[in-house]
């Protein structure tokens, strides 16, 4: 039996090196400038840092292996949505576009929207005051970026692409600035590892660095529209990942050589001080210029993907037939675009104004429920943690679905199988586990279990809509289509 697909109703117009850019444009954000000093931090040597980049590159390989397998067997729009769906019953892939949309993606494009809005403040010399009554100048700004970026993947799916495209170049680009400053401007002398190793803790680095890989997989969510999906899926997949491992090898290697282990690993702002090696007072401001660029890429990445899974739930589950419809002149999900649009902005508002955090802490106390402690968190951290536990616990569905359809639908043609099955899904299983547990014992561990009620109640509710929406609904999804 054939592969199983749909077509796009704009055609497939995407390439390989689109889907390359669409993977780049994701994973690469924010992490290799906020995380590179914390993983330092934790290891004992600068040899030891390059070896947990590499190892994360290789577990995201692994799960990139897994991915290939599904995206090319089921090229079409939504990926895991699909999987799932197939898997389990349209039950767990409706409560994954759920998720998606009301937790997790949304949250996502929330937190790359508040470091653009982080660094812009920066650059800008903005105030630390309100810009609006409680709503403070990183969350106005962070609301711009996702409005005006929705607004340029609602103007049509190629100029998204392009925009795409565009923004992921200037980041290569950028970190490549990074790479000259470091190798150019430092020395041999800073590689060697710190007289006195302090204790930290690899799990700790292995964390930071499996989040700094993280988003890789949504190159999944647009595979309707890669042409020739059988070659081009598991391709972009493979050297996206290689590309990202490699950047990140170069970048780190950079900072090491650059400042020197121990001063590299004290930075509180890596990059700023690595190319303050060439252009002096401006590093900082350039730093901050590719940081934006960086976020802005990544949250214009999630938001072209993103939509895809909602139009996919739209054909599939009548109450949301609305997010099915798809623009015949603008080739674009329109309202998928402006539903993810309008609760990425609401997340913005309740994490990042005074009057969100405390209509949330209001919420709790109604409950009997202790008060989420905002003290010393920016939108990013909090947005990031509180969805985490919900992410992971999919993503560990997907790995898992992946044994079921290889019995469930046994006569279908596989394109590109996994290879060592099953030990590399296994593997792939057994790293979500791993981080599921981590999310959930830091989320504890500075008191956001507040915030994580707030991520899971729209799952509560996503399943009452669909008991009461499903009765009487068709025995198998558009998803089982062949």
């Amino acid at each position: 039996m054939a592969p199983i697909g749909s077509e796009s109703p704009a055609g497939r117009h995407l390439g390989m090196w689109d889907a390359v850019s669409i993977i780049v444009g994701i994973v690469i954000g924010a992490g290799i400038f906020e995380t590179a000093p914390l993983i330092l931090r934790n290891v004992s040597g600068p040899w030891a840092a390059l070896g947990v980049w590499l190892l994360g590159g290789a577990m995201s390989l692994v799960g990139a292996l897994c991915y290939a397998e599904l995206a090319t067997t089921y090229p079409q729009w939504g990926g895991d949505y699909v999987y799932l769906t197939r898997a389990y019953g349209r039950f767990a892939g409706f409560m994954f576009g759920w998720a998606q949309l009301t937790v997790v993606l949304t949250a996502s494009i929330g937190a790359m929207a508040f470091v653009f809005a982080d660094y812009a403040v920066r650059l800008l010399g903005l105030s630390d005051a309100a810009a609006f009554g409680d709503l403070a100048w990183p969350a106005a700004l962070a609301l711009a970026a996702v409005a005006t970026l929705s607004a340029i993947n609602l103007a049509g799916a190629v100029i998204g692409s392009r925009a795409q495209n565009v923004l992921s170049i200037l980041k290569v680009l950028g970190l490549a600035g990074i790479v000259v400053a470091g190798f150019g401007w430092g020395s041999a002398a800073g590689w060697g590892p710190p007289a006195v190793a302090e204790p930290g803790s690899v799990a700790l680095a292995m964390i930071l660095v499996l989040f700094t890989y993280g988003g890789w997989n949504d190159c999944a969510f647009v595979a309707a529209e890669v042409r020739d999906p059988r070659r081009n899926i598991s391709r972009a997949l493979v050297v996206g990942i290689a590309c990202i491992t490699l950047i990140y090898l170069l970048v780190n290697s950079a900072y090491i050589w650059g400042l020197g282990f121990a001063r590299a690993g004290q930075s509180s702002a890596i990059a700023a001080d690595v190319l303050a090696l060439g252009l002096g007072p401006w590093g900082g401001k350039a730093m901050a210029l590719l940081v934006i660029v960086s976020a802005l890429g990544a949250c214009n990445g999630l938001i072209f993907a993103g939509a895809r899974i909602y139009l996919r739930m739209g054909t599939d589950h009548t109450v949301l037939a609305w997010l099915g419809r798809w623009h015949p002149r603008l080739g674009v999900p329109v309202w998928s675009l402006v539903v993810q649009a309008a609760v990425s902005m609401a997340m913005i508002v309740l994490v990042g104004s005074l009057w969100g955090q405390r209509s949330l802490n209001a919420g709790l106390a109604s409950l009997g429920l202790a008060p989420a402690d905002w003290s010393g968190r920016g939108g990013f951290e909090t947005l990031v943690a509180c969805s985490a536990p919900v992410f992971w616990s999919f993503f560990l569905l997907t790995g898992v679905s992946l044994f079921v359809l290889r019995v469930k639908d046994r006569d279908v043609e596989r394109p590109f199988k996994v290879p060592l099955y099953p030990w590399v899904p296994l593997a792939f299983c057994a790293i979500c586990i791993w981080l599921l547990v981590a999310s959930l014992r830091y989320i504890f561990a500075v008191n956001l279990q507040g915030g994580l009620l707030v991520a899971v109640s729209p799952l509560a509710a996503g399943a009452v809509v669909y008991v009461l929406t499903s009765r009487g609904a068709p025995g198998q999804s558009a998803s089982r289509e062949e």
